[in-house]
Parts: C-alpha cells; structure tokens; sequence
C-alpha cells in the first residue's frame, strides 16, 4: 500500500511540473520587469530645425506615472525612451532609484528647448540629477545617446 502511494505521489509531481517544452521556451523569452508602451515620435533638431535623429517614447503625463517612471523596466531598445510631460515650468529634479538602466536625462523648457543634460546616469542611484532652471519636459533616453546622435544643450526638440 505504501508503495502504491509513493508511486502515485510520484506519478502525480511528475505530471503538474511537466509543461510543453514550447511553453517553457515562452517563459524563457518574457521580458524581465515592465513593459511600455512607445506611442509618441520625438524628433531633435539641430541649430538649422534639421532633423538629427528621432525616438519612440513612453508619454507620462500624470503624477503617479511621473513617479514611476522608468522604474523596473530592465530593457529598452535602443531608439527609444520616455517623455515625461509636466502641467507647467518649474525647476525638476530626478534620480535613478529602483531605475536599473543607466540613462541620458534632458531637461527641456516650455520652448522644448534643452536647457541641459545628464549623461550615463547610474542605475539604481539615489542622487538627485537636477534641471538648470525651469524645465517642463523631460526625456530619458538609453545612455549615450545624447553623445552618439551630438544632442546638446541649446538644441531643440519636436514631438
């Protein structure tokens, strides 16, 4: 009898944990954190409005997505980033916290003018990264963007 329910025991573990191997191969392929949503094209412009380069971004637009952010997203493909979207100009401050990618942070004014930049911030830092000045967008973009595509202070941006 005990052996009977020993093999039973055994018969029944062995059919809950197996799986299609395709499924197990599914699981494998999620991505790790969240996923979002790039739905709006930001152009940057050099001195002449020539169209430099262009992203696919996440829109944030409310208080409770702004502070979210980027947190738990562990990839994002390269040409693309989030726009943070605030009701008006004031000075802005972000950090890194819960943020496991290294980013460029772009300050922008009410002009989407770039007011300023910090570049390959470190992921998971709580040190504060500040605006120079009133800012009323923000883009977070891969790190070394900013630096591959000559995105600088001064330069405007269109979305």
């Amino acid at each position: 009898m005990r052996f009977l329910l020993f093999a039973l025991v055994i018969l029944t573990g062995a059919q809950c944990s197996s799986e299609p191997e395709s499924q197990a191969s599914a699981d494998n392929q999620k991505p790790r954190g969240r996923v979002l949503d790039y739905s709006r094209e930001i152009f940057f412009l050099d001195e002449n409005g020539t169209k430099i380069s262009s992203i696919m971004a996440a829109v944030v637009d409310t208080d409770e997505e702004r502070n979210q952010g980027l947190m738990d997203v562990w990839q994002m493909p390269e040409n693309n980033g989030m726009l943070f979207i605030f009701d008006y100009e004031a000075p802005l401050s972000f950090w890194m916290a819960n943020t496991p990618l290294s980013l460029d942070i772009i300050f922008l004014n009410k002009e989407k003018e770039i007011v300023n930049i910090h570049s390959n911030t470190p992921p998971l830092s709580e040190r504060q990264f500040e605006s120079k000045g009133n800012a009323m967008y923000v883009i977070e973009v891969n790190a070394g963007y900013c630096l591959r595509y000559d995105i600088r202070e001064g330069l405007k941006v269109e979305f």
